[in-house]
């Protein structure tokens, strides 16, 4: 597998990905099982709307299984090294036009950031990888380009 294929990935967030994939597994594929079974008991499924909705669900929850099955194996867990240089798993504090905003530098399958989780891949991430405290970036955004200076590393 090239370098390419490969997804990093925080210790936090492969054990988010498993813990989520035991679910689907030894609980919601069981249970939904059980509702296609119940619904075919009805009788005729052709106009059968319980059995229609728990089939949907069963392709939702097995294609969900199959997508974290291959996150999981394409993944690197990032060992975030404490140190003075920006990684994925890094938590960094910048300061941006007189404000400071605190980043989880993560990989692509955990960001989200409405809780400030950028993946390594985004503009932002990807200006920040290998950074040290008191640098400063410039990432063109939506409104222009902006200029970030790295306050702490933690």
């Amino acid at each position: 597998m090239s370098n390419k294929n490969i997804l990093y990935i925080t210790k936090e967030g492969m054990k988010n990905l498993k813990k989520e994939l035991k679910e689907l597994i030894e609980v919601k594929r069981p249970h939904i099982a059980q509702e296609i079974q119940e619904a075919r008991e009805m009788g005729d499924i052709s106009e059968n709307a319980p059995y229609d909705e728990a089939k949907r669900e069963q392709a939702f929850i097995e294609g969900r299984i199959s997508e974290l099955e291959d996150v999981i194996k394409k993944s690197k867990v990032a060992d975030k090294v404490v140190g003075d240089e920006i990684v994925v798993g890094s938590k960094v504090t910048l300061h941006i036009e007189g404000d400071e905003q605190e980043y989880h530098i993560v990989g692509a399958p955990e960001a989200n950031p409405l809780k400030q989780k950028i993946s390594h891949e985004s503009p932002l991430g990807k200006a920040l990888l290998g950074k040290k405290t008191g640098d400063k970036i410039e990432v063109d955004a939506p409104i222009g380009k902006l200029i970030y200076t790295i306050l702490k590393i933690h």
